[in-house]
């Protein structure tokens, strides 16, 4: 045993910063609480399966911790060009869900490869800017690689259609760009851009996506319709105040008014009964390692190792603040869930893969 405890695997395991798995680890029990309230007091159909797929998706995460960057770094585009031929293949072969083309039928499994791109289009970038010459960033022979590695896994997802997905690539792959370096002038002259192209991106939105937008710059105008998604989440948080109803006595989830209350608006669910203390204690958790992750960036080995931690940290503080901003109707309803607390296996796997990754980058930070 005592050859066990002082083993390679041991030491390597020493190297991980486990204050922040126990946080990751606490957010995640408080999701599985959450679920077991917003199913009645069950811990099925959702709160023990959660509890699950942490705790699998956890190992995997730990396992991904003991690969050294260097791999990733090695085989980035490979991983993007795998992923890039999956999202094809949604196209040609996939299978129909809820009136979107999401997946890919394997068998034993279904994929999502969407949900894989969001990490490897940091990956890839990371890649990228890693070999790119100085000064190249901003020349029209640096940028236009990029925003071609960006721009077509955007547009096929968007074919599916999966708005969201599509918003969560395109926010990681803008996000390494500056942090690469690209001047904040080219951002701007690119949004100038597209507020021209507006009108021609708005005919090309289905029309559940145009409702979604319209509803979100005025919610009262259907609120029995369309609307109704945004009035009863700001009616479930602002009626927790500040410590909430109480545990199992939320009446907006109980009683049916608030959908999707296990999935996209489950912040709501638990603001109700936590109040603004359960919100603060969530911000608290995600603030934690969000600083985590930029702390790791600053002490990472190389421009790759720097731009993957912060790109992964941009691309989780993304799929935080839209659900926040989301469920208290500051954005429009895109389907994008609350990592770590929402029910989803794919989200789940997505979010423990980014952690892992990140921890890999930690754990080399304290390789001598």
């Amino acid at each position: 045993m005592g050859g066990l405890l002082n083993g390679p695997w041991a030491r390597e395991l020493a190297l991980l910063p486990w204050w922040i798995i126990a946080v990751v680890a606490g957010l995640a029990g408080f999701g599985a609480v959450v679920l077991y309230s917003a199913a009645g007091g069950a811990l099925n159909p959702w709160a023990l399966k959660h509890g699950i797929r942490f705790l699998v998706c956890l190992g995997l995460a730990l396992a991904l911790a003991m690969v050294r960057p260097l791999v990733w770094q090695q085989y980035a585009w490979t991983i993007y060009g795998v992923i890039l031929a999956g999202l094809i293949g949604v196209e040609l072969l996939g299978r129909v869900r809820g009136g979107s083309q999401r997946w890919l039928d394997l068998g034993l499994l279904q994929l999502q490869p969407s949900e894989f791109m969001k990490l490897a289009i940091v990956l890839v970038l990371a890649r990228y800017y890693q070999f790119l010459p100085r000064g190249y960033e901003t020349r029209p022979q640096g940028l236009l690689p990029a925003l071609a590695l960006i721009a077509l896994p955007a547009a096929l997802v968007m074919l599916q259609p999966d708005l969201g997905t599509a918003m969560s690539i395109v926010f990681g792959g803008v996000a390494v760009m500056f942090l690469a370096g690209v001047r904040l002038w080219l951002f701007g002259a690119a949004a100038a851009v597209a507020a021209a192209a507006a009108p021609i991106a708005w005919g090309l939105l289905h029309d559940y996506q145009r409702n979604r937008v319209l509803i979100f710059l005025d919610p009262a105008s259907d609120p029995r319709g369309a609307g109704y998604h945004i009035t009863q989440s700001k009616i479930a948080i602002g009626s927790g105040g500040l410590a909430g109803k109480g545990y199992l006595a939320g009446t907006q989830s109980h009683l049916d008014y608030l959908p999707e209350l296990h999935t996209d608006f489950v912040f709501a669910t638990m603001a109700e009964e936590w109040g603004l203390f359960g919100g603060l204690a969530i911000l608290l958790g995600f603030g934690l390692i969000l600083g985590w992750g930029v702390a790791v960036a600053i002490g990472a080995r190389g421009i790759f190792q720097r731009l993957l931690a912060l790109g992964l940290t941009a691309t989780l503080f993304f799929y935080m603040a839209i659900n926040m901003m989301m469920v208290m109707g500051l954005a429009p309803v895109v389907g994008i869930p609350l990592p770590l607390i929402s029910w989803g296996g794919s989200a789940m796997l997505t979010t423990m893969t980014l952690f892992g990754l990140v921890l890999g980058v930690a754990r080399e930070n304290k390789r001598p």
